[in-house]
């Protein structure tokens, strides 16, 4: 059982959790992930490693509020446990001997984007960071991105708050800037990857995406999440998630995953009715 020792909602339908967890923090790096179960009897979910503090023995969780099982772990509050908490799995991201890099987050993607950021920064890399969301409302982790960024860009796709645009209108600026990035690295939804991609190859700029496909056991034993990446099989729990983006085949990951769409909306369907139960 692991203690969650701090909860905040960033926004309506984003939150962060700090979880005692000292043997994967111990080990975490930015890009790996772990796999949770709320209750015993909840599904197996792989989320991102936020962050991690090795000194507390914390890991550090942000999840949007979508589907039955991250709605099961919202109705955790600080002092509960969740039941099971594997990790650090997946490939480490490798920043190592980069001098200057942007990074790119959509989304709750940004969650991702962060860690990777930091460490790029603790590094001493020069770190430009692009991250996108629809609206005001929905930013999160500005301030952390602001810490460890050499230069920030913020987009919202209504002018709400930032810049008014998607992420690869400030990415391209900045590169006609006469910025020579050694990497770009993207993660957010399947088609702003897809589209950073189609930008940078333009400009030949090498690019690491993180994939998130559907995914079940995590060690690469069930093949869920399969992608075909330079025409070849991998799988993202062993192989990644991080991948070369121009390698990438996007259209058959977004076909994918929709597949299970409508299962996973009878499920999210059925969590609702049982939490109104519960607060009856």
């Amino acid at each position: 059982m692991f203690k969650i020792v701090k909860k905040e909602h960033l926004n309506p339908t984003v939150a962060k959790m700090v979880v005692e967890a000292p043997l994967i923090a111990k080990k975490a790096e930015p890009g790996q992930f772990i796999i949770f179960r709320a209750k015993a009897d909840s599904e197996r979910i792989p989320l991102t490693v936020a962050d991690y503090d090795r000194e507390a023995g914390t890991v550090t969780i942000i999840y949007q509020i979508v589907g039955a099982g991250t709605m099961e772990l919202d109705t955790l509050q600080e002092g509960d446990c969740i039941h099971d908490f594997v990790g650090p799995l997946g490939t480490p991201s490798h920043v190592e001997g980069l001098k200057k890099v942007a990074v790119v987050g959509g989304g709750v993607g940004c969650a991702i984007a962060y860690p990777i950021a930091k460490k790029l920064h603790e590094l001493g890399a020069e770190v430009h960071a692009v991250v996108g969301f629809r609206n005001k409302d929905l930013v999160i982790l500005e301030d952390e991105f602001k810490a460890v960024s050499d230069k920030l860009c913020m987009m919202t796709d209504d002018g709400s708050y930032g810049e008014k645009g998607v992420v690869t209108n400030a990415l391209e600026k900045l590169i006609n800037e006469g910025n020579e990035y050694d990497e770009v690295i993207a993660i957010g939804p399947l088609i702003m990857m897809k589209f950073v991609c189609q930008l940078t190859k333009k400009y030949n700029i090498k690019t690491v995406v993180s994939m998130n496909p559907i995914m079940i056991d995590g060690t690469g034993m069930c093949g869920g999440c399969r992608l075909t990446v330079g025409g070849e099989t991998k799988f993202a729990c062993v192989d990644g998630p991080d991948f070369d983006g121009h390698l990438v085949d996007f259209d058959e990951a977004m076909h994918r995953g929709t597949m299970y769409k409508d299962f996973e909306l009878h499920a999210r369907e059925a969590e609702c009715n049982l939490l109104k139960k519960e607060v009856q």
